[in-house]
């Protein structure tokens, strides 16, 4: 069995100028998609970002839904622009099972990111943090991931859930 966790921090608009800094200081590669990347090769209003359908020229298209730095060296951290926050630096905590809007969850300053290699090897980790806590998104597949889930714990610890690269 292996599992690991990442951190991911919520940014109110300084996701990408943080990640590059990160990069900066790290090495390694940086990956970055807005909230506005069309994952079906779509364009317009109607395609889809995979987390909320949001047109070309919405204010937060450009904000980024998920970026993360993978360093050589171990290093990994993930973070994203909340949508329609401002001022720059990193979210206030808004407490246990922030509220989503537009599909997303926001508010909290970061996630711990759980990774394994199998849906199988999540299930059980998912059922004990569950306990006591609130279900924010089912574990099981999704249209951007082969597994996907969020929770967050009896304790306001919100929770991602995802395979391993190759897993």
């Amino acid at each position: 069995m292996s599992v690991s966790t990442l951190t991911h921090i919520n940014f109110t608009g300084d996701a990408r100028p943080a990640l590059e800094f990160y990069q900066s200081v790290f090495g390694g590669q940086l990956m970055v998609m807005t909230h506005g990347t069309p994952l079906d090769g779509g364009s317009g209003a109607d395609r889809d970002t995979g987390y909320v359908p949001m047109a070309a020229d919405d204010p937060d298209a450009d904000r980024v839904a998920f970026g993360m730095v993978v360093a050589e060296n171990g290093f990994r951290i993930a973070a994203y622009d909340v949508i329609g926050a401002a001022g720059g630096g990193v979210a206030a905590p808004s407490g246990p099972a922030a509220p989503r809007a537009r599909g997303v969850t926001h508010t909290e300053p970061f996630y711990v990111l759980l990774n394994g290699e199998s849906l199988d090897e999540l299930t059980p980790l998912w059922k004990g943090l569950a306990e006591g806590g609130a279900v924010i998104a089912d574990l099981g597949p999704a249209p951007f991931a082969p597994v996907y889930g969020m929770v967050t714990d009896r304790f306001g610890v919100t929770w991602v859930f995802g395979l391993t690269q190759g897993g």
